[in-house]
């Protein structure tokens, strides 16, 4: 079955990255959910995709220098206009713990732009300490990282995150330890989903928002796919199976 993951949670319809939004794409059924992690200046795990807060909160400046109990008391939800803080990861991998529904949580570390110095052994001793290991995904498109996550934590699952065509990409990703692919929708097909299927490697595009090419996938049989719809996605699903 393809799984469906709510990026940022449920983003196309609450505010990104909040506990909200991560909330709504597990009750209208996602299998998982996927969000950002930067580190704040005292080097805390913080869940927000830019690496400024100015675009999604009532804030301004670089994550990196904020701390982090300056970044929860900032509005996450601006542009719903709700009121919701950026969660510290702790606080969304404690809700996962306690949740009576299992689901996978995909863990985008966003050090493609910033070099977060230890954010992969920081990440994963959150991850540990809650003992989610078998329900995490660490994904970044710096592919360097996931081989040095791999180095922290042999067990944990990696996935590398890509924009542009790579050739042969599930042989690039076994090279890299990674068992899953995360590749930008438009340079998947159907070819590519079988050819890694026969490798062993997942494939897990973003970002599907449009309802036949989320059929399309349901159809080849992806491992999974990233949709800021989870409740669209869930019905489409449940449609066709």
């Amino acid at each position: 079955m393809t799984m469906i993951f709510g990026h940022r949670g449920a983003a196309g319809t609450s505010p990104e990255n909040t506990m909200i939004s991560f909330k709504e794409a597990i009750h209208a059924g996602a299998d998982g959910i996927e969000l950002d992690v930067h580190l704040s200046k005292d080097q805390i795990p913080v869940v927000i995709h830019d690496e400024t807060v100015n675009r999604t909160t009532n804030g301004t400046g670089y994550v990196k220098d904020h701390l982090a109990e300056e970044l929860i008391r900032l509005n996450a939800g601006r542009l719903f206009n709700e009121e919701a803080p950026i969660p510290l990861l702790k606080d969304v991998l404690k809700w996962a713990c306690e949740s009576e529904k299992p689901f996978i949580i995909n863990i985008e570390l966003k050090n493609n732009m910033i070099e977060y110095s230890n954010i992969e052994e920081i990440v994963i001793q959150l991850v540990k300490e809650h003992k989610l290991s078998e329900r995490i995904i660490l994904s970044s498109f710096n592919h360097s990282s996931m081989v040095q996550a791999l180095k922290t934590d042999p067990v944990i699952e990696t996935a590398l995150l890509y924009s542009d065509g790579i050739y042969k990409p599930y042989d690039y990703a076994r090279r890299a330890g990674a068992r899953a692919i995360h590749p930008l929708m438009r340079t998947v097909k159907n070819e590519l989903i079988n050819q890694a299927r026969e490798n062993s490697v997942a494939v897990r595009p973003f970002t599907v928002n449009d309802e036949e090419e989320m059929r399309t996938l349901f159809e080849w049989g992806a491992s999974a796919f990233f949709t800021d719809y989870p409740e669209k996605a869930v019905r489409i699903r449940e449609s066709i199976t």
